[in-house]
């Protein structure tokens, strides 16, 4: 799955968008900082995760309506906990 996530990524980058060079370490990424985050970064960050939460054997779908169902969840999530670590919202909601 995670050539999937290149993927979405690398046409996300192609689309016009510039890439900042940055490392996230996603252990360390509070809920707060996630909710405080530029839109674009927001979105590379869900599309990580939702690579991340996939089964190796899932088809290489992407399912737009999930995805923006599942941004809400942890937006809620997020917003409820600010002080929460990201991927500790992600494995309360999406199970890891």
């Amino acid at each position: 799955m995670k050539p999937f996530v290149a993927l979405l990524v690398g046409c996300w980058l192609l689309a016009g968008h510039q890439a900042r060079a940055e490392r996230l370490d996603f252990s360390t990424v509070t809920c707060k900082r996630f909710l405080e985050s530029q839109k674009r970064e927001m979105d590379i960050i869900r599309a990580w995760l939702d690579g991340y939460y996939r089964e190796e054997d899932d088809p290489p779908i992407f399912d737009t309506d999930k995805f923006e169902a599942d941004g809400k969840k942890l937006t809620a999530y997020c917003t409820a906990h600010p002080g929460v670590d990201l991927i500790t919202a992600a494995d309360e909601l999406f199970g890891k």
